[in-house]
């Protein structure tokens, strides 16, 4: 999906005079018309509007078709409608509707013009009595949030964040409406089906599951997985699954999931959803991570043998809370979903693996936030805002460092300004308060300075306009430190000066945080002598662990050392990370070697995922 901006200007007008439908009858104008313009202010994302009529329960059947990649559904919502309801309004992105039928009678429904982004309005009659809509559809072979995995062993899975949802559902596809939900999916037998709900333990001999999700969740946490998976408990709440390749790997790599599970609860509250468990998805995921409830979704980039990369484990544990408990309104307050987790996932490290560990990954962030903001602040300063400005755009435009680690150290100041006991409290009660709903950043400050900071000392000290309304980062950014990475910092200043040879690095004695701090602040113009000196005494190149071996792929392209390329070219046709396509391909293009990312990219660009092929085609200047 390409990230092209649009206007709205007209939209209103387009949507109510050029709708079509199964029928000939149009939306009537007037009011119509200002109730969707009052829902825009609010969520500009969704076609819906709560205020009229909403979702509260999904009944979802469907059967998964890898032949056709084509899923066949009907999706039945409870609703409740106000007084004045005419219509209830759907999200649609290439959704071949064939049906609609509201409290068991058949109805005419609409079908609005495909608009950039946003997709298509589904609109559909009812009254202030409707109880249930049922819409019976199918999905396009290219629905953005679905990727079909081909080979010996198919895989389909879904990522609906942030607006993707509707591409394989209909539905009021704003993560302010919440809906419960349960599921009848029929697939291929010798494939196991998963979803963000109770999930089964072992394979249906009939290829059937039934699924039940109790807990109210907006649709971006709508997930669905389909694969020949085993699966492992690791612990009284958690588990894994994976295929049978890497169940192993996999169960001794999160073996720690159920301590790690511990640890956040005894920081902020009881875990609300029952059991936490990870599924290990094909390689071709586009990110690190996904929390969707019960089953966080995850890369295989992630396995390392160590368990040295499981911070990204507790990142997803953390959406538990923040994110899937309580949820940002729009995606303008995306801030309130990752940098509260950012902080949380920073607090169980430490937690578990100490205040040492946590302060390096710190280290690390505060490193990438400095350089991204740099870059951001050259092209579009607001964009370093938390409180974010996507009208008009593809929300994936604000997954940056800027709302997860800006947020982070924001919320890292209030620890600091207030003390530790103090905030814990605040946040555990936020937590409470406000679970199972929906906050915006307005309602977040005022609720910041009726139970935090409620002096104008406090005030003052924070300054929240700064922090969330302002460019960059403010001067009150609480510094962060390691001794361990200054350690590095100081080898790799004696590497390059001569003063130390390679043989005596200490890289056998280094974490990967360490080792990456090392290989990232590489000088960009380090030869591809002094880079072979590297490879060939600590053979950097056949590391196990992805972060480290993402670092050197990006040092090799900018000092064009070739005998990586090899293990470039597999590593991006294999792996579709959005973290490290962005990087390894804009070096190739910053070095002069945009034929070689052009080359690659015509290669790996058929088995990523429309997240990472929409920022890619964008970044290369791809046809089409």
């Amino acid at each position: 999906m390409r990230t092209t901006p649009f206007i709205l200007l007209g939209l209103l007008a387009i949507f109510s005079a050029a709708i079509t439908s199964c029928t000939s009858e149009t939306l009537p104008s007037g009011k119509s018309q200002a109730i969707l313009e009052m829902k825009r202010a609010n969520d500009f994302h969704s076609y819906s509007r709560p205020e009229e009529a909403v979702v509260t329960h999904l009944n979802w059947t469907a059967s998964i078709d890898f032949a056709t990649r084509i899923i066949t559904a009907t999706a039945a919502y409870d609703i409740q409608a106000a007084a004045d309801a005419e219509r209830i309004l759907f999200d649609c992105v290439d959704l071949n509707v064939t049906g609609v039928v509201v409290d068991g009678a058949p109805v005419d429904w609409q079908l609005g013009p495909a608009q950039p982004i946003m997709g298509q309005p589904l609109s559909i009659p009812i009254s202030k009595d409707s109880k249930q809509v049922l819409i019976s559809y199918q999905s396009s072979p290219d629905a953005g949030a679905l990727l079909w995995v081909e080979g010996e062993q198919p895989f389909l899975f879904t990522q609906s964040q942030a607006i993707l949802a509707r591409t394989w559902i209909p539905c009021q596809d704003s993560p302010g409406i919440r809906f419960t939900y349960e599921a009848h999916v029929d697939v291929p037998t010798g494939t196991m089906a998963m979803m963000s709900a109770t999930n089964p333990t072992e394979q249906a001999l009939d290829g059937h599951y039934d699924f039940v999700m109790d807990q109210p969740i907006p649709s971006y946490l709508l997930a669905l997985a389909v694969g020949n998976v085993e699966f492992r408990s690791v612990g009284a709440h958690t588990g894994v699954y994976a295929v049978p390749e890497l169940i192993d790997a996999a169960a001794y790599e999160f073996a720690e999931m159920e301590e790690l599970l511990i640890a956040a609860e005894n920081l902020y509250g009881k875990y609300a959803w029952e059991r936490y468990d990870l599924l290990v998805l094909p390689a071709a995921f586009p990110f690190g991570g996904m929390e969707n409830p019960r089953l966080t979704f995850a890369t295989p980039t992630i396995i390392a043998g160590d368990r040295s990369l499981v911070a990204l484990v507790a990142h997803e544990l953390a959406h538990s809370w923040s994110g899937n408990l309580v949820t940002n309104a729009t995606w303008d307050d995306f801030w309130l979903n990752e940098g509260f987790t950012v902080y949380f996932e920073q607090r169980i490290m430490e937690s578990v693996y100490g205040r040492e560990v946590s302060e390096m990954l710190a280290t690390l962030s505060y490193q990438g936030l400095v350089d991204e903001v740099d870059q951001i602040m050259d092209t579009n300063p607001d964009d370093t805002h938390l409180k974010l400005h996507l009208q008009n755009r593809n929300p994936d435009d604000g997954m940056t460092a800027i709302a997860y680690d800006k947020g982070y150290f924001f919320l890292r100041l209030l620890e600091e300004t207030v003390g530790r006991e103090t905030f814990d409290s605040f946040l555990k009660t936020y937590f409470e308060t406000h679970s199972f709903s929906v906050m915006d950043t307005d309602r977040f400050i005022d609720y910041l300075k009726t139970n935090l900071l409620n002096t104008p000392e406090l005030l003052a000290t924070v300054d929240l306009s700064a922090w969330i309304f302002g460019p960059g980062l403010p001067a009150n950014c609480p510094s962060v430190g390691s001794k361990r990475i200054e350690r590095v910092d100081a080898a790799l200043q004696a590497w390059e000066s001569g003063a130390m040879s390679t043989n005596d690095l200490p890289w056998n004695d280094w974490v990967y945080q360490e080792r990456y701090r090392f290989l990232s602040n590489l000088d960009d113009n380090s030869s591809a002598d002094r880079l072979a000196e590297l490879d060939e005494a600590w053979a950097i190149s056949q590391t196990g662990n992805n972060e480290v071996l993402f670092a050197w792929l990006e040092q090799s392209i900018r000092s064009h050392y070739g005998p990586s390329y090899a293990r470039l070219e597999s590593f991006l046709v294999e792996i579709g990370r959005r973290k490290f396509l962005t990087p390894l391909y804009g070096a190739m293009i910053e070095t002069d070697q945009a034929d070689l990312a052009k080359r690659i990219y015509a290669l790996a660009r058929p088995h990523y995922h429309s997240v990472a092929t929409g920022t890619m085609d964008e970044l290369l200047n791809w046809p089409g």
